[in-house]
């Protein structure tokens, strides 16, 4: 169901009974049908409570992507992982993990810093920001993963060309467990209506997140 953070950042969040949870840190069309259903699926199957975050909170960015990506540049680190780390606290369970796609799994590389997760798995974020991703509330991504490498799944794919493979070495050489599906690109795993889709590597993806995420 819809709620929102004490600040106003709208979540969508299913409880489930146990000591665990998983955050969610969405992709740059942000918080829509795709996550409603997955927070519910994974709630169900997986057993654990879910929360999804908003990554643009109070803004109106519309269906298109060209206004997202100019917004990513005036996100502000301290904000995206405060509410991700909110939304921890607010699950209200000892073990939390954090699990995101392309944006959010960018977001996933900074939140290693945070210390708050247990574990994280993203799903091809950007390793390195973006040159148009630039802004003063920015930093590198692969700079946080240091702080504690062992605590993240990297999901790669072969041909995404925001994770060029100079990059995925860096990624690899911090002792980070990264993982590369041969042959294909970005976004291939968690919104079954994009061209790049790959259903099998899609639930292979998935169930090395749960392994990882759950133990």
């Amino acid at each position: 169901m819809r709620a929102t953070l004490d600040n106003g950042t709208p979540i969508e969040i299913v409880r489930a009974d146990g000591d665990q949870a998983i955050v969610i840190a969405p992709d740059i069309f942000s918080l829509r049908p795709l996550y409603d259903d997955m927070v519910a699926d994974l709630a169900e199957r997986w057993g654990v409570t879910v929360v999804a975050v908003e990554p643009f909170p109070g803004v109106d960015l519309g269906p298109d992507i060209e206004p997202r990506f100019a917004e990513v540049a005036r996100l502000d680190d301290a904000r995206v992982i405060g509410d991700l780390v909110a939304a921890a606290d607010l699950a209200g369970v000892p073990n939390v993990g954090l699990m995101g796609f392309c944006l959010g799994g960018m977001h996933c590389f900074k939140a290693v810093s945070s210390g708050r997760f247990d574990r994280i798995a993203s799903f091809y974020g950007m390793i390195h920001l973006p040159d148009a991703w630039h802004g003063p509330g920015q930093s590198d991504p692969l700079s946080h993963v240091g702080t504690a490498p062992s605590s993240l799944l990297a999901i790669i794919g072969e041909r995404d060309t925001y994770t060029p493979p100079d990059a995925v070495a860096e990624l690899s050489a911090t002792g980070a467990e990264v993982v590369i599906y041969p042959e294909a690109e970005h976004g291939f795993a968690h919104d079954a209506s994009r061209p790049a889709h790959r259903a099998n590597d899609a639930a292979d993806a998935f169930e090395r997140a749960r392994r990882h995420l759950l133990g």
